[in-house]
């Protein structure tokens, strides 16, 4: 039997794996142990260096001898990433058996199934790391700044020396000078949006100089605007793309345009428009009765130049014929329906998004929630994204084309952002270095794990930024096990606060304590609160207002603030 008490469990050996064992002994200095397949695979000697060789447990799988190993039965928390939804589900009912009281948080995909399955255990957090992290990406692609989504709002943290504006929500930080960042102020107690700021004196400007960092509310995207006559043209080029291929195309084209200056022609002969119809549709389908030699002033006969437009549209009409023909019968014996719809040619203001994994699907869900277009690359055919994305309609180009033809057919040149997202960093590179290629000004956007990369790319590229999917969820991860309701992570510059959402349980302390009673200099502040019966937050709250049961909470809090807020409203174990 182990001799490990309230410490911490981190099961797998991933890239958050590795981010989370660094996030919970650095930022909450608390005992951790690691259950990982192998001490020599994947960044298990990286977690090994951390933890000693006594915080590490090898195990194939998650057994439950791995689990008395690591003192599961004496644990505050385990945290489940290593393995699939499945395995990671019976990890978690295996270890709620073993220890009632523990605390669980597993990584999870499929987030409808995480919400049953928080249901389903007690004390448990399912979260999914693409879910996390993929707001960042979006974010950095289209130049917006670092959000949090609350109910129908989104707030981020904005740094500036403008003191006038008070539409804020309020201050997370202030005495702002990146020269000598250890004088700034988190979360003071300053005055808040609803304040009147008048008579400011010259001492108090010298007293508190610099900038200070708001939290506000994130103004949506645009939705870019195309006139109907456009969007009808694209429509029609799209749908003639989709059923026909080049060869097919440029034979429609050439009997097209024959058959229109034909056409032309014959109305041009003093003809009425509609006889002008009626005879070229006749010529077309070659139905016409010609003219019988030496009549060439009867009634009706144009000349010579009407004879030439017949000829010209008969001929015509027999190509066009043949491939009506051969596109009915291509797509009734092929599976062209089926295949995944190409981008239009008429898309602009795009974002090329190139890897489906799970990451790569929430981004472009994310970006066409926004009512922006989007076009996905994938190379192998057998990822579930593929058909995820077809699902929303979105457009998307695969198969081992070389990349340089797919960006160019997925119009590279006219999106506004590429996002690389595979799991390889050196392929995410070259897809972005290919993308510089087509298009040199097109702000790209990277997937990088290697903080040495990273920095290697914001040294060498203009227009460019680079996201870790492991160092954005960690921070999630890590306040999950430590029982705390997190939304979402916004910086300010090397320091960090939280956003999270709490529900005022029956029978807690702060059950008929005033919302004031909650806040904390320095620590914490109320942005948000919302009754069982409302449907919306009620944002800027009076703090005077009075916490019912069942009411949920919105705070803005940094580590510590968090804590020690936990721990008043966490049932005792």
């Amino acid at each position: 039997m182990s001799t490990r008490a309230d410490h911490y469990i981190v099961c797998g050996s991933n890239t958050l794996a590795h981010r989370l064992v660094v996030e919970l002994t650095e930022q909450y200095d608390v005992p951790v142990v690691a259950i990982v397949a192998s001490r020599d695979h994947d960044h298990a000697p990286e977690i090994g260096k951390i933890l000693g060789a006594d915080g590490v447990v090898p195990a194939a799988t998650v057994t439950e001898e791995a689990l008395a190993a690591a003192g599961a039965d004496a644990a505050r928390g385990i945290v489940l990433v290593g393995g699939d939804d499945q395995s990671n589900i019976h990890t978690a009912l295996r270890v709620q058996a073993l220890n009632p009281g523990i605390r669980i948080v597993l990584r999870i995909y499929n987030q409808r199934l995480g919400a049953h399955v928080e249901r389903l255990l007690k004390n448990c957090s399912a979260l999914s790391r693409s879910a996390t992290a993929a707001p960042a990406f979006v974010n950095a692609a289209l130049r917006r700044p670092n959000s949090v989504r609350v109910g129908d709002q989104a707030v981020s943290v904005e740094i500036s020396a403008d003191r006038e504006r008070e539409d804020f929500l309020c201050t997370v930080a202030d005495r702002i000078d990146r020269q000598d960042l250890a004088r700034m102020r988190m979360l003071p107690d300053a005055p808040g949006p609803a304040a009147i700021w008048i008579g400011r004196t010259e001492r108090q400007q010298v007293v508190d100089p610099g900038s200070r960092a708001v939290l506000r509310f994130v103004d949506e995207e645009p939705k870019p605007v195309v006139s109907r006559g456009a969007r009808t043209v694209w429509r029609l080029v799209d749908v003639v793309r989709f059923f026909t291929g080049v060869q097919l195309r440029m034979v429609l084209l050439g009997a097209v345009l024959a058959v229109i200056c034909s056409f032309v022609l014959i109305w041009a002969l003093a003809r009425p428009f509609a006889w002008a119809v009626y005879q070229a549709l006749l010529d077309l389908t070659g139905s016409a009765v010609p003219d019988v030699y030496g009549q060439l002033g009867s009634a009706g006969v144009g000349g010579a130049w009407q004879r030439v437009a017949q000829v010209a549209i008969t001929l015509s009409g027999v190509p066009l014929m043949a491939v009506v023909t051969a596109v009915l019968v291509e797509n009734a014996a092929s599976r062209r329906r089926s295949a995944p719809r190409p981008p239009s040619r008429g898309v602009r203001g795009h974002v090329v998004v190139i890897g489906l994994g799970n990451v790569g699907t929430r981004v472009a869900a994310l970006i066409q929630q926004l009512g922006i277009p989007v076009v996905c690359i994938e190379s192998d055919v057998s990822v579930r994204g593929i058909l995820a994305v077809r699902a929303l309609d979105i457009p998307v180009l695969t198969g081992e084309a070389p990349l340089e033809h797919q960006l160019r057919q997925a119009r590279v040149h006219r999106s506004r952002a590429v996002i690389a997202l595979t799991g390889d960093d050196a392929a995410n590179l070259e897809a972005c270095l290919e993308a510089r290629a087509i298009a040199p000004d097109v702000r790209i956007v990277l997937r990088l794990f290697d903080d040495d990369f990273a920095a290697h790319l914001y040294q060498s590229f203009d227009n460019a930024a680079s996201r870790s999917v492991s160092y954005l969820a960690a921070p999630a991860f890590a306040a999950a096990l430590m029982g705390r309701e997190v939304l979402g992570t916004l910086s300010v510059h090397r320091h960090v606060v939280l956003i999270a959402e709490f529900v005022a349980e029956e029978g807690s302390e702060l059950v008929g304590r005033t919302l004031r009673d909650i806040e904390e200099p320095g620590e914490i502040r109320v942005i948000a609160v919302r009754s069982p019966t409302a449907r919306d937050y009620l944002w800027r709250p009076d703090h005077g207002r009075h916490i019912g049961a069942g009411d949920r909470y919105v705070l803005v809090t940094t580590r510590a603030g968090l804590g020690r807020h936990t721990s008043r409203v966490a049932p005792p174990r």
